[in-house]
């Protein structure tokens, strides 16, 4: 699929794609609800011509997003232990990102990164500081269709130890200077700078698109 962030298809079929999942949740009668299904089947058909994507897996996605399209949450952290930063290594490209994951419903921020945290890696940390609010479809690789924000906080270590999960098949602490292959639509070398640049001055304010 094209990577391109500015690509103005993918910019209209996310909006069609939104506009159809909204006018299904307020329709009142069945000539509304065919007409945004037909907008949430528009959308599925530009990523299959355009995105070279199978239209109907778009659909069955797309047909399980009930309510109001709003940006997805996804949260990470940065532990940090002797000058050095957590990463665990997913299963699903085997390469290198902050531990976290999208947000529960229901669930706080600062408890959603804590634990994603322990799931990942078998750490059990504290959320600090909130270091960045990014958002991920302008950050590293663009999500197809639906947009998120990445919450990125500095987080402290309380304990445990190095565990990988069904998801992640490694558990390591890097230097800066020394990072493995980065899985970017999870964490990439903007996300590590503002780390840094945090690091260097607690008090530098939160980081915000």
């Amino acid at each position: 699929m094209p990577q391109d962030i500015d690509s103005q298809w993918l910019k209209w079929a996310r909006e069609i794609q939104a506009l159809g999942q909204i006018g299904l949740t307020y329709c009142t009668n069945e000539y509304e609800r065919e007409r945004n299904q037909r907008l949430v089947e528009i959308a599925a058909e530009m990523g299959e011509v355009h995105g070279k994507l199978d239209k109907d897996v778009l659909l069955e996605h797309f047909n399980k997003q009930v309510g109001y399209a709003t940006p997805k949450i996804d949260v990470r952290a940065a532990v940090i232990q002797d000058g050095n930063i957590l990463l665990v290594q997913e299963s699903a490209d085997q390469r290198w990102c902050m531990p976290g994951g999208w947000a529960d419903i229901g669930e706080e921020p600062s408890l959603a990164v804590e634990r994603e945290v322990w799931e990942e890696s078998g750490f059990k940390v504290k959320a600090r500081k909130v270091i960045g609010v990014f958002d991920a479809n302008r950050v590293g690789r663009p999500l197809p269709f639906y947009h998120a924000y990445k919450i990125v906080f500095l987080c402290d270590v309380l304990g445990g130890e190095a565990t990988p999960s069904h998801e992640t098949l490694d558990v390591r602490f890097f230097g800066f200077d020394n990072i493995p292959p980065l899985s970017r639509n999870r964490t990439n070398e903007i996300h590590l700078a503002e780390i840094t640049e945090h690091l260097n001055n607690p008090q530098r304010a939160t980081f915000f698109n």
